[in-house]
């Protein structure tokens, strides 16, 4: 007999801000696992950024997600029943296969977790993949460099809290961007060397100036906007920008403006790189075997917000465009 699954599904484009219209929790029923295929049940799933595009039809490196159909994600179970050589009942997995309870997928869709005491949610965020696209953000788009300046935006968000502290693990100064007196206090314990409040700076390049008078190096850029170009007129010459999100941008509607200063990248010989994470992903285990051992000593330090049930995934989602995390957006499912 088979089972139940409970889904978000996509039911309609968001047009802006999405809502919680957009979205429909329904039941599904899952088949019985045949040769090959592993039943898990969810305990962690993921919101990210870049789920927002693929609620779009518009071209992309991903296809969108289909209407009336479960959305995709990251997400950590536990194997229930398995008829695959490779999982056992009682493993611990990583997946795509979020935004549901449970599932049936073919044992390729699987990756089973590295044995650690680190709590398993931690490979949605610092150890999966945002902590991997800090670190090939850095070491292998910008090729930082002890002694350099750093600015990163959006700098509490999951990527940018790995972001500042693996810059300050490979010698560079560190400046941060955020919204928020508490997130501008969070990210000082995190060691930054200066973080600005942007919604309490009315002159963002006066304030780069001021942080960083011999310039910036590299920037780390999530957002866009009024950020990129204030950062552009700070660069130093021969300076690098990883391109990883622009999350000012992601619910627009094409009405954003692009920086009015792009004839900067000309007169410093800027060199400005989009990063997508899946290019570097062969690398994964070596981001791991410098990260695991660092946050089981204590080195690194990972923050989370935390939702709790699978009705709530919606408004996790949405808050992310809203300033609500600190650090990885999280569900937690019973």
């Amino acid at each position: 007999m088979s089972q139940l699954s409970h889904q978000i599904q996509l039911l309609r484009r968001p047009t802006g801000l999405p809502t919680p219209a957009d979205f429909a929790l329904r039941e599904v029923p899952l088949p019985e696992p045949q040769e090959g295929e592993v039943l898990v049940a969810n305990q962690w799933l993921s919101v990210d950024p870049y789920m927002r595009g693929r609620m779009s039809e518009a071209k992309s490196y991903v296809p969108p997600f289909p209407l009336n159909g479960p959305l995709d994600g990251g997400a950590i179970g536990t194997v229930l029943a398995s008829r695959h050589p490779g999982f056992k009942v009682g493993d611990r997995v990583s997946s795509m296969l979020g935004w549901r309870d449970s599932f049936v997928a073919r044992g390729e869709q699987l990756t089973l977790l590295p044995a650690t005491p680190l709590p398993s949610q931690l490979f949605l965020g610092a150890l999966g993949m945002p902590g991997m696209t800090a670190w090939a953000g850095l070491h292998k788009v910008a090729k930082l460099q002890a002694g350099e300046t750093l600015l990163v935006s959006a700098a509490s968000g999951a990527v940018g809290t790995m972001a500042v502290q693996l810059a300050k693990r490979a010698g560079a100064r560190v400046i941060g961007s955020t919204g928020s007196a508490d997130k501008v206090a969070y990210l000082k314990t995190l060691g930054v060397d200066a973080v600005i409040n942007y919604r309490e700076t009315p002159d963002l390049d006066a304030e780069l100036a001021r942080l960083a008078p011999e310039g910036i190096h590299v920037y780390f850029e999530n957002v866009g906007g009024a950020m990129l170009e204030a950062a552009l007129n700070q660069m130093t010459v021969h300076g690098r920008i990883v391109l990883c999100g622009l999350i000012e941008q992601y619910n627009s509607n094409g009405g954003a403006s692009g920086p009015r200063n792009l004839a900067q990248m000309i007169r410093k010989r800027i060199l400005m790189q989009g990063l997508l994470v899946s290019d570097h992903w062969q690398h994964y285990g070596d981001f791991l075997a410098e990260a695991i051992p660092a946050f089981e000593a204590g080195a690194l330090q990972a923050e989370e917000t935390v939702s709790e049930g699978l009705a709530s995934m919606p408004q996790a989602f949405i808050g992310l465009f809203e300033g609500r995390n600190t650090g990885k957006m999280l569900v937690k499912l019973d």
